[in-house]
């Protein structure tokens, strides 16, 4: 297991200070803002231990209301909304300096028998046959400092990065297919695979809107921030093994795009489904 995964396991076990009142963390002082991942991930890890394990997540829903701030701690507060005979609902805030900077609403389910069928898996090859992201970097922009080797999530793009359909016009689309998995052997926590899931569908989704513009956060001209993030969860998966994250975005305006993306499993399974509008702005 890498040290960064060790690092981010370490971010998504929250400190209980009072009954559902949680605290969390950021890795890193010196960015601008808190990842959009972090936070819903630590969020649905604080719902998650206000229910019983026979009941995992099926559904999330929040908001990001304000800029998270790397340099303090943040206080998650939990509302037990409803424990039915099927269902339990929690409503989490996430609070900073005093003022709320995230909402998530997170639905629990006993899973029952029901009728069943779903979308396919795209044909794209086998992440085994795709260079990790990582060496394609280093083709762009030369060395690449060895501590961003070791990542918690491999990542590999199965079409153009950001960076490459901005160079070449020829590769701009509005969708994006991505391998990905936990750099690691994690444990049999069903909480934490999808908390780790929801982590890692924020670090690609807006890239399908970026692809079909020749932008990139990098280029010097475009800002964005998550606006607000839905997930939902078929079925059970594993995020130490290989999923495929595909990734589309339907429309761009009005300074905000919407993506949406679909995650299988390397089975063909389809686990879990995302939809996140965000901010992005540019400038010539």
């Amino acid at each position: 297991m890498s040290k960064q995964l060790d690092a981010l396991l370490d971010l998504l076990d929250l400190e209980q200070i009072e009954l559902d009142i949680f605290r969390g963390r950021s890795p890193d002082e010196r960015v601008q803002r808190v990842f959009g991942g972090q936070v819903a991930g630590q969020a649905l890890v604080a719902a998650g231990r206000t229910v019983d394990p026979d009941r995992p997540v099926h559904s999330l829903h929040a908001y990001f209301i304000r800029p998270g701030d790397p340099a303090v701690p943040l206080v998650y507060t939990v509302e037990r909304v409803r424990d039915g005979r099927s269902f339990t609902t929690r409503r989490v805030s996430a609070i900073q300096h005093g003022k709320t900077i995230f909402t998530l609403s997170a639905s629990f389910h006993r899973p029952e028998p029901g009728p069943e069928h779903a979308d396919r898996m795209p044909t794209v090859p086998p992440p085994e046959e795709i260079p990790p992201t990582i060496d394609r970097l280093e083709k762009l922009f030369g060395a690449i400092p060895e501590q961003f080797r070791d990542s918690p999530i491999d990542v590999r793009y199965a079409g153009p990065l950001t960076f490459e359909a901005e160079r070449d016009p020829s590769l701009r689309r509005t969708d994006n297919l991505v391998w990905l998995r936990v750099n690691g052997e994690l444990p049999d926590d069903p909480l934490l695979h999808v908390c780790l899931m929801t982590y890692a569908s924020d670090l690609t989704l807006l890239d399908s809107v970026l692809l079909g513009h020749g932008l990139s956060w990098a280029d010097g001209r475009t800002k964005g921030a998550s606006l607000d993030h839905a997930m939902w969860f078929h079925r059970p998966f594993r995020a130490d093994r290989w999923l495929l994250y595909a990734q589309e975005s339907p429309i761009a305006a009005g300074a905000r795009g919407l993506a949406r993306g679909e995650v299988f499993t390397a089975g063909g399974d389809l686990v879990c489904s995302v939809v996140q509008e965000g901010l992005i702005r540019t400038t010539l």
